[in-house]
């Protein structure tokens, strides 16, 4: 029997907050059967302090992050991508590249907390806030029966992942 693995790919447009998160929390929840990676469309070119801050507080190092571009991902000699998520609603509009594995894709758009406004404390719950979300969400995902099911069911469960965990966060 064949090991399953797939690469997932993050995207958001400037890879300094969410993206990075997501990449952290998939490659410690989804190891072995998944890599993931981070990119932007405007990448700032740095991971932003608190997210930084909350890579540490989470035991990882937080020098293994960098803010990238998504054009890192869309050559010959990347990986081949399984999936792609976008995180946020800029990069859900913007017409993406042509990735390498026509991977699946769905947009599991999260609120940038990075914008959040107010004192250190306020911003730090924002990033806790976005990093618990998108837990919840690699969560589901990495716990998916993927390779068992056919292409139309599993793009709808990724498509129900991102709207289910915002309807459940609303309320």
């Amino acid at each position: 029997m064949s090991a399953f693995h797939c690469n997932v790919l993050f995207l958001c447009t400037g890879n300094s907050a969410r993206s990075i998160m997501a990449e952290a929390i998939m490659n410690r929840i989804g190891a072995p059967r998944f890599t993931a990676y981070s990119a932007g469309s405007m990448p700032r070119g740095a991971v932003h302090p608190q997210a930084l801050e909350l890579l540490k507080q989470n035991n990882f190092q937080p020098d293994e992050f960098r803010s990238k571009s998504w054009e890192e991902f869309a050559g010959s000699a990347a990986p081949s991508l399984d999936f792609v998520f976008t995180v946020c609603d800029n990069a859900a509009a913007e017409v993406c590249p042509i990735w390498p594995g026509q991977p699946m894709s769905a947009h599991w758009g999260l609120p940038d907390p990075a914008a959040a406004e107010g004192n250190a404390a306020q911003i730090a719950l924002a990033f806790a806030e976005t990093w618990r979300m998108l837990r919840q969400r690699i969560e589901i995902f990495a716990n998916l029966p993927v390779e068992g099911l056919d292409r139309l069911s599993l793009q709808r469960r990724l498509d129900e992942i991102g709207n289910d965990a915002v309807t459940t966060d609303a309320n």
